[in-house]
């Protein structure tokens, strides 16, 4: 196995650390900086879990209460009783994973480890989870003949489109919008570096600061994107009006 480095100096959006395995290149960057990211995800979720009480809360358990809150009160509101279980534990764990994976870009350390998020390698597969387990919980919910069955209304022949939506454009769309908006992130650090080094540090310091911003808002469109598809496939009109 040997490791290649893509870029001595600077960031060059689009090229990785790589190593070939069995035939295989794997992005080393991309995997290294998914396992920070997770082992970060971890380890706040252990943290709470220890730490968490109902006398002075922290700053982070505040955060993390209004983050449960506000995915509680999505889900209520698009599901209703038939919530399935594990929904509200999985968005929010979606959100914080996401949101540790762009504010890599933060780091100093983003000529090595970049945002996995700005990598198609990461995104594809975590668009495709959310809507594998859309579906599994829609056939719990309902059934699979039932949920199934909702590709063919209200006309027959619309059902072709009604499946490429559900299982191409939906992950497609989903993935492509976290990774361009991260992507363009990783080229504009790399026009920044191009400006003279006595004014560099001034708008490489406010676009660290606006990416980190962006980073929260592209994790809240992932995060509630996944609590709309979950609603669609397992919520009714009948839970919603009464809820």
């Amino acid at each position: 196995m040997s490791a290649v480095l893509a870029a001595e100096e600077g960031i060059t959006p689009g090229e990785h650390w790589t190593a070939e395995v069995g035939g295989l290149t794997f992005n080393l960057d991309t995997i290294l900086g998914t396992l920070i990211a997770g082992i970060i995800v971890c380890g706040l979720g252990f943290y709470m879990a220890r730490r968490a009480t109902k006398g002075r809360p922290s700053g982070l358990q505040v955060a993390f209460e209004a983050l449960a809150s506000w995915v509680q009160g999505q889900v209520r509101e698009g599901m209703g009783v038939r919530t399935p279980r594990g929904v509200v534990g999985f968005c929010i764990t979606v959100f914080v994973f996401i949101l540790c994976c762009n504010w890599l870009a933060a780091l100093p350390t983003e000529h090595w480890i970049p945002p996995p998020t700005a990598d198609v390698n990461l995104v594809y597969p975590l668009a495709l989870l959310v809507i594998v387990w859309v579906n599994v919980a829609g056939i719990r919910a309902k059934g699979a003949k039932a949920y199934f069955g909702h590709f063919t209304q209200p006309y027959a022949f619309l059902a072709p489109i009604e499946f490429i939506t559900q299982y191409l454009s939906r992950p497609a769309s989903l993935a492509l919008r976290l990774f361009g908006n991260i992507f363009a992130g990783g080229i504009m650090v790399a026009v920044i570096a191009l400006m003279p080094a006595y004014i560099l540090w001034l708008p490489n310091a406010v676009w660290k600061l606006f990416d980190m911003f962006i980073g929260v808002i592209q994790a809240l469109i992932f995060t509630l994107l996944t609590l709309i598809y979950f609603s669609e496939a397992v919520g009714s009109e009948d839970d919603t009006a009464h809820h």
